[in-house]
């Protein structure tokens, strides 16, 4: 199994499979996370979640609901938020995908350092989704309103909307502060 600071040379030799008959890539595929080159030679239907959780020990994304509802499994792939939990990997293969670890490297993220100011967070457990989706929102808004801050469409269980949204708004001020 890859070490996730490693950059496996071949592909993995047994990566997991959904169930034992699962059919296998004609050949394995290949995949960059957070910058480094991986291949998944198993199920080509399994969730992209699974594959960060399960084969690369990266746990950040959540698996929260299952089908793609409440954002807690968020990752950027080529850029864009999408829902891990409901990305086969065959439609994950040859792309670029950044999860929470990997949002900035060794330093935290503007949207992380917001979080931690604001004290955003309670149970903690969908907060990765929130800081993806955070993140693309002030990729494509630097300056957003109120409402668009508020189209963030996570789940928070704990109900931590307010302080989640003037973390994306402090998140806009260190993003703005950082470019004078």
């Amino acid at each position: 199994m890859p070490n996730p600071t490693e950059t496996p040379a071949t592909p993995p030799a047994s990566a997991p499979i959904a169930h034992a008959n699962a059919p296998r890539p004609a050949a394995p595929l290949p995949i960059d996370i957070n910058g480094k080159p991986y291949f998944h030679d198993g199920d080509p239907a399994m969730p992209l979640l699974w594959f960060l959780r399960d084969t690369l020990r990266l746990t950040g994304a959540k698996y929260g609901c299952g089908n793609g509802q409440c954002g807690a499994c968020m990752v950027l792939v080529d850029g864009k938020p999408v829902r891990a939990c409901t990305l086969p990997m065959k439609d994950a293969a040859r792309h670029a995908v950044t999860t929470i670890e990997g949002l900035e490297g060794d330093t935290l993220h503007p949207v992380q350092q917001a979080w931690i100011e604001i004290d955003a967070m309670q149970c903690g457990y969908c907060q990765s989704g929130q800081i993806i989706a955070a993140a693309d929102l002030l990729k494509r808004k630097p300056k957003p309103s109120e409402d668009d801050i508020a189209t963030i469409a996570n789940l928070c269980r704990c109900g931590s909307y307010p302080r989640i949204r003037r973390a994306i708004a402090r998140a806009a001020e260190l993003l703005q502060d950082a470019k004078k």
